[in-house]
């Protein structure tokens, strides 16, 4: 179960505010009548498409070609495109599943905070359990 106690770290204001952006995109589902089909299977399913679609970006770059895909004119575009469409269905999902995502974040960097301490994580790249 996550930590839901709050960090005080973290400042006050939210850390994701995407209540417009939530409006936004039940505005545009609601004129083309597409609620129907926004199920959580359905818009999980079509993140997991859109996340395949920016990881096909980068697959076969090397490491530092993968860090220039933003400032790559044959890329830069798809790679914003990409990065928009998983935010929209991201947001969508959360909408339908009624999640607020500024305290989910925060409960999750509140865990990864415990689960990553600085003493033992600092410059690590292996995962907590592998340690």
């Amino acid at each position: 179960m996550a930590d839901l106690t709050p960090d005080p770290t973290l400042p006050p204001a939210p850390l994701v505010d995407v209540t417009g952006l939530q409006e936004a995109v039940a505005a545009f589902a609601r004129e083309r009548d597409w609620e129907p089909f926004h199920s959580p299977k359905n818009l999980a399913m079509a993140l997991t498409g859109e996340v395949g679609e920016l990881v096909e970006l980068f697959q076969w770059l090397s490491e530092e070609a993968s860090r220039n895909v933003g400032r790559d004119p044959a890329t830069a575009r798809p790679v914003r495109d990409e990065l928009a469409d998983v935010l929209i269905y991201l947001v969508r999902l959360a909408a339908v599943l009624e999640v607020d995502l500024d305290e989910a974040v925060r409960s999750k960097l509140a865990t990864n905070a415990a689960k990553y301490p600085l003493e033992r994580s600092r410059g690590q790249a292996t995962k907590y359990s592998r340690r």
